[in-house]
């Protein structure tokens, strides 16, 4: 076996081992995250008919208005979003779909959870933070139980709307329903509901810590790069630029832009280490979701 050939053999077994762990890494969230949308439904929401946002909002509704099983209502709601998932996103993740939705029928058809309360407030909050725990968990392992964002993804191609705005309008629709056949009361705990729930998948998705890039031009670039590396302990990339029409007006020069990412509670230390060194930087900020590799997580030096 030649050198090459060595080489190509490690790297294919390095990639099929990636592709196992991976594997099993989405398996897992996806099955722990079925179980704690169960736990949220029949623990919580189900016994109480309650109501959530979203595919699964609307197959509440359908099983408090109509007495349908909503083991079966969950999985037909959400067979065409499994289909449009197939055409527009990828085979895998509409598989995926697909085994997360059945296993979460299975759940509630055949798993006994107990009523865990009675108390209206506590079942829209724990019913909500349980159900969006569940969502979270199969979005990590590659998968969703609920078809809204799939549909939001699909019209927003189609349209000039937001994903965010499609998804305000379905909910918007989907709680004066509730409002109009059912009574207000039951729709203003489905928007409670709903609020703890999506939040709940943004904490699993994106994490605790909220990431900031920060993209900084200043002509004192090497000093403020000298101060994020050693006073605050975060790498940074150095970009080379060419600067355009200015206060001066047009004037064609080249300067280094720097660009880091850091957290959300180390962004106003930045700020200030940048006008001890450049009052007039031009800084630009944006929201990072989640970050792999590089100085960001380890921890940084003290003050």
């Amino acid at each position: 076996m030649t050198t090459l050939q060595r080489l190509n053999r490690l790297k294919a077994l390095r990639i099929q081992r990636i592709n196992i762990e991976r594997g099993f890494k989405s398996a897992f969230f996806i099955v722990i995250g079925v179980f704690s949308a169960g736990f949220g439904l029949k623990g919580f929401l189900l016994p109480n008919q309650f109501l959530d946002g979203g595919v699964m909002g609307i197959s509440l509704l359908v099983n408090v208005l109509t007495g349908f099983d909503l083991s079966y209502l969950v999985v037909i709601i959400n067979l065409p979003f499994i289909v449009i998932g197939y055409m527009q996103i990828t085979h895998r993740f509409a598989f995926r779909t697909l085994v997360a939705i059945l296993g979460l029928a299975l759940v509630l058809a055949f798993v006994e959870y107990p009523v865990i309360t009675s108390d209206k407030l506590l079942i829209a909050f724990f019913g909500g933070f349980f159900l969006g725990l569940g969502i979270g968990l199969s979005i990590r392992g590659g998968s969703v139980l609920d078809g809204t964002e799939v549909l939001a993804i699909y019209t927003s191609r189609k349209t000039t709307l937001t994903v965010g705005d499609i998804i305000l309008v379905l909910n918007i629709i989907i709680f004066s329903v509730a409002a109009y056949l059912i009574n207000i009361e039951i729709a203003l705990y489905a928007i409670l509901t709903y609020l703890v729930a999506s939040k709940t998948v943004d904490f699993v998705v994106h994490g605790i810590e909220e990431y900031t890039s920060v993209t900084i031009i200043s002509k004192k670039s090497d000093e403020i790069k000298e101060a994020i590396i050693e006073r605050m302990g975060r790498g940074v990339t150095v970009l080379k630029g060419i600067g355009g029409y200015g206060k001066t007006g047009h004037k064609t020069y080249e300067y280094e832009v720097i660009y880091t990412v850091i957290t959300r509670l180390e962004l106003q230390k930045l700020k200030t280490e940048i006008a001890k060194i450049d009052e007039d930087a031009f800084v630009v900020e944006n929201s990072v979701n989640d970050i792999k590799g590089g100085m960001i997580k380890k921890r940084p030096l003290h003050d």
